[in-house]
Protein backbone atom coordinates (compact mmCIF):
# COMPACT_ATOMS: atom_id res chain seq x y z
CA UNK A 1 0.00 0.00 0.00
CA UNK A 2 1.47 3.19 -0.97
CA UNK A 3 2.49 5.72 2.49
CA UNK A 4 1.01 8.73 0.87
CA UNK A 5 -0.91 11.91 1.56
CA UNK A 6 -2.36 14.86 -0.23
CA UNK A 7 -3.70 17.60 2.16
CA UNK A 8 -5.01 21.47 1.32
CA UNK A 9 -5.52 23.48 4.35
CA UNK A 10 -7.37 26.76 4.26
CA UNK A 11 -8.14 29.53 6.60
CA UNK A 12 -7.88 33.55 6.61
CA UNK A 13 -4.35 33.76 7.21
CA UNK A 14 -2.87 30.85 4.57
CA UNK A 15 -3.69 28.29 2.10
CA UNK A 16 -1.33 25.17 2.25
CA UNK A 17 -1.21 22.68 -0.79
CA UNK A 18 1.12 19.88 0.15
CA UNK A 19 1.53 16.13 -0.80
CA UNK A 20 4.47 13.66 0.73
CA UNK A 21 5.51 10.13 0.07
CA UNK A 22 7.11 8.26 2.83
CA UNK A 23 9.12 5.99 0.47
CA UNK A 24 10.58 8.40 -2.39
CA UNK A 25 14.15 9.65 -2.92
CA UNK A 26 13.82 12.90 -1.22
CA UNK A 27 12.69 14.55 -4.17
CA UNK A 28 11.42 18.28 -3.34
CA UNK A 29 9.16 21.22 -4.90
CA UNK A 30 8.91 23.53 -2.63
CA UNK A 31 7.47 26.98 -1.75
CA UNK A 32 6.21 28.98 1.11
CA UNK A 33 6.64 32.34 0.29
CA UNK A 34 9.08 32.38 3.26
CA UNK A 35 13.08 31.73 1.65
CA UNK A 36 14.88 30.34 4.50
CA UNK A 37 11.86 28.07 5.51
CA UNK A 38 12.22 26.49 1.48
CA UNK A 39 15.89 25.94 2.38
CA UNK A 40 14.59 24.55 5.90
CA UNK A 41 12.19 22.18 4.44
CA UNK A 42 13.93 21.36 0.92
CA UNK A 43 16.53 19.78 3.47
CA UNK A 44 13.62 17.84 5.57
CA UNK A 45 12.57 16.39 2.65
CA UNK A 46 16.26 15.15 1.09
CA UNK A 47 17.44 13.84 4.21
CA UNK A 48 14.33 11.66 5.48
CA UNK A 49 13.92 10.53 1.84
CA UNK A 50 10.63 11.97 1.97
CA UNK A 51 9.20 13.04 -1.21
CA UNK A 52 7.84 16.12 -0.43
CA UNK A 53 5.24 18.85 -2.12
CA UNK A 54 4.53 22.24 -0.96
CA UNK A 55 2.44 25.54 -2.45
CA UNK A 56 2.21 27.93 0.54
CA UNK A 57 0.82 31.24 0.71
CA UNK A 58 -0.45 33.62 3.42
CA UNK A 59 -0.31 37.36 5.43
CA UNK A 60 3.31 37.24 5.19
CA UNK A 61 2.88 41.19 5.13
CA UNK A 62 1.83 40.87 8.72
CA UNK A 63 4.19 38.15 9.49
CA UNK A 64 6.06 35.00 8.41
CA UNK A 65 4.32 33.06 11.53
CA UNK A 66 1.11 32.07 9.81
CA UNK A 67 2.27 30.36 6.83
CA UNK A 68 5.15 28.72 8.91
CA UNK A 69 3.51 27.38 11.51
CA UNK A 70 0.01 26.47 8.91
CA UNK A 71 2.85 24.64 6.65
CA UNK A 72 4.39 22.18 9.68
CA UNK A 73 0.63 21.62 10.81
CA UNK A 74 -0.30 20.12 6.89
CA UNK A 75 2.88 18.49 6.98
CA UNK A 76 2.60 16.74 10.94
CA UNK A 77 -1.10 16.04 9.67
CA UNK A 78 -0.18 14.28 6.31
CA UNK A 79 3.05 12.58 7.61
CA UNK A 80 0.01 10.77 10.45
CA UNK A 81 -1.80 9.94 7.80
CA UNK A 82 0.58 8.56 5.20
CA UNK A 83 1.76 6.16 8.20
CA UNK A 84 -1.43 4.45 8.61
CA UNK A 85 -1.40 2.12 11.46
CA UNK A 86 2.09 2.46 11.38
CA UNK A 87 2.19 -1.27 10.91
CA UNK A 88 5.98 -2.79 10.38
CA UNK A 89 8.01 0.27 10.90
CA UNK A 90 11.12 0.60 12.77
CA UNK A 91 9.50 3.60 15.08
CA UNK A 92 12.45 4.71 17.25
CA UNK A 93 15.01 6.30 15.81
CA UNK A 94 18.14 9.07 16.47
CA UNK A 95 20.30 11.15 14.63
CA UNK A 96 23.22 13.76 15.54
CA UNK A 97 24.02 15.67 12.56
CA UNK A 98 26.75 18.28 11.92
CA UNK A 99 27.10 21.42 10.40
CA UNK A 100 30.30 23.03 10.65
CA UNK A 101 30.42 24.07 14.38
CA UNK A 102 26.93 23.32 15.13
CA UNK A 103 26.04 19.92 16.03
CA UNK A 104 22.29 18.77 16.94
CA UNK A 105 20.45 15.14 17.47
CA UNK A 106 17.16 14.35 17.34
CA UNK A 107 15.45 11.23 19.00
CA UNK A 108 12.12 10.25 17.55
CA UNK A 109 8.92 7.82 18.76
CA UNK A 110 6.47 7.15 16.06
CA UNK A 111 4.54 6.37 19.21
CA UNK A 112 0.63 8.24 18.93
CA UNK A 113 1.52 10.37 21.43
CA UNK A 114 2.64 13.76 20.94
CA UNK A 115 5.62 14.94 23.40
CA UNK A 116 8.70 17.76 22.51
CA UNK A 117 11.57 18.55 24.68
CA UNK A 118 14.09 21.24 22.91
CA UNK A 119 17.23 22.01 24.83
CA UNK A 120 20.81 23.56 24.63
CA UNK A 121 20.19 26.83 22.20
CA UNK A 122 21.66 29.20 22.75
CA UNK A 123 20.62 32.34 25.05
CA UNK A 124 19.04 34.85 22.31
CA UNK A 125 18.67 32.18 19.60
CA UNK A 126 14.87 32.51 19.59
CA UNK A 127 15.34 36.55 18.78
CA UNK A 128 17.73 36.25 16.01
CA UNK A 129 16.66 37.02 12.15
CA UNK A 130 17.37 34.32 9.99
CA UNK A 131 17.70 35.07 6.32
CA UNK A 132 15.44 38.65 6.59
CA UNK A 133 12.01 36.89 7.74
CA UNK A 134 12.72 33.65 9.80
CA UNK A 135 13.12 34.24 13.41
CA UNK A 136 15.38 31.58 15.19
CA UNK A 137 12.15 30.91 17.69
CA UNK A 138 10.54 29.33 14.78
CA UNK A 139 12.51 26.17 14.57
CA UNK A 140 10.85 25.44 18.06
CA UNK A 141 7.38 25.93 17.16
CA UNK A 142 8.09 24.01 13.78
CA UNK A 143 9.00 21.10 15.49
CA UNK A 144 5.98 21.27 17.63
CA UNK A 145 4.20 21.97 15.31
CA UNK A 146 4.82 18.83 13.41
CA UNK A 147 5.11 16.45 16.58
CA UNK A 148 1.74 17.57 17.99
CA UNK A 149 -0.48 16.68 14.68
CA UNK A 150 2.25 13.69 13.66
CA UNK A 151 1.79 12.00 17.34
CA UNK A 152 5.55 11.81 17.45
CA UNK A 153 7.78 12.24 20.54
CA UNK A 154 10.84 14.50 19.64
CA UNK A 155 13.52 15.15 21.63
CA UNK A 156 15.70 17.58 20.04
CA UNK A 157 19.28 18.55 21.66
CA UNK A 158 21.70 21.43 20.21
CA UNK A 159 25.25 19.79 21.11
CA UNK A 160 27.12 22.74 19.92
CA UNK A 161 26.87 25.98 17.59
CA UNK A 162 27.46 30.00 17.25
CA UNK A 163 25.95 30.91 13.93
CA UNK A 164 22.15 31.05 13.74
CA UNK A 165 21.77 29.31 10.29
CA UNK A 166 23.83 26.55 10.89
CA UNK A 167 21.78 26.11 14.41
CA UNK A 168 18.99 25.63 12.67
CA UNK A 169 20.28 23.75 9.63
CA UNK A 170 21.34 21.53 11.46
CA UNK A 171 18.63 20.84 13.53
CA UNK A 172 16.20 20.34 10.84
CA UNK A 173 18.78 17.96 9.18
CA UNK A 174 18.99 15.76 12.45
CA UNK A 175 14.91 15.27 12.52
CA UNK A 176 15.45 14.57 8.93
CA UNK A 177 17.56 11.59 9.26
CA UNK A 178 15.81 10.38 12.23
CA UNK A 179 12.47 10.53 10.38
CA UNK A 180 14.19 8.77 7.82
CA UNK A 181 15.03 5.93 9.92
CA UNK A 182 12.06 5.95 12.29
CA UNK A 183 9.22 5.97 9.63
CA UNK A 184 11.31 3.26 7.71
CA UNK A 185 9.95 -0.52 7.05
CA UNK A 186 11.63 -2.66 9.35
CA UNK A 187 11.61 -6.64 7.53
CA UNK A 188 11.91 -7.80 11.31
CA UNK A 189 8.87 -6.18 12.48
CA UNK A 190 5.73 -8.55 12.20
CA UNK A 191 2.68 -6.24 12.59
CA UNK A 192 2.50 -2.95 15.05
CA UNK A 193 5.77 -2.13 16.83
CA UNK A 194 3.97 -2.02 20.55
CA UNK A 195 3.54 -4.10 22.94
CA UNK A 196 -0.20 -2.42 22.99
CA UNK A 197 -0.86 -3.71 19.61
CA UNK A 198 -1.19 0.27 18.28
CA UNK A 199 0.41 3.30 17.86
Amino acid sequence: MARTAHIVRKTSESTIDLSLDLDGTGKTQIDTSVPFYNHMMTALGKHSLIDLNIKASGDTDIDVHHTVEDTAIVFGEALRQALGDKRGIRRFADATVPLDEALAKAVIDISGRPYVVCSGEPEGFEYCMIGGHFTGSLVRHVMESIALHAGICLHLQLLAGRDPHHIAEAEFKAVARALRFAIEPDPRVDGIPSTKGAL
